[in-house]
């Protein structure tokens, strides 16, 4: 992997679990994070998004923690401070329709927990290395869901992805 300056950077973590939260700070704060927010309550992430300049997201998204109605909220509330902010849904929702609902909600990259400083270092690195730009269609706004281009459709229906 290639190594980034993080020194920079301002990240909040929505996390109900005190114990991963306090993983995923002390995981930050060693990778040289001077700025790390975090909180079990998507109230409190919402005032600490608009209040402070955030670079990236992790949002928790369990049972009693509807990370999804959070990251909606990240990307359409008119209140936004930044709808482009890349958002990591960090869950133990591994199925593919969990995958699926977070990607069409809008989310920028997705850790299955159980989750090690590696993997969380991967998404950071994922997140430099493909940036992908932000769609607004009827009823979707967030990175483009494409990741590859599929070489066997080439109907004129198909999109471009952007270089």
């Amino acid at each position: 992997m290639q190594a980034y300056d993080l020194t920079q950077l301002s990240i909040l973590v929505l996390e109900k679990h005190l114990l991963i939260r306090k993983l995923l700070t002390d995981v930050f704060s060693e990778f040289g994070v001077p700025t790390v927010q975090s909180t079990p309550d998507p109230d409190i992430a919402w005032d600490m998004f608009t209040q402070f300049p955030i670079d990236l997201i992790l949002s928790d998204w369990t049972e009693g923690l509807d990370g999804m109605k959070f990251l909606q909220k990240v990307r359409h509330d008119v209140d936004s401070s930044d709808p482009f902010v890349p958002v990591v849904i960090c869950t133990a929702n591994t199925e593919y329709r969990h995958v699926c609902i977070a990607r069409d909600n809008g989310m920028t990259e997705y850790l299955a927990k159980p989750v090690s400083a590696r993997t969380v270092y991967g998404r950071i690195c994922a997140l430099v290395e493909n940036r992908r730009p932000f769609i607004r269609i009827s009823n979707f706004f967030g990175p483009d869901r494409r990741r590859h281009m599929d070489e066997e459709y080439s109907g004129v229906d198909r999109r471009k992805r952007p270089i």
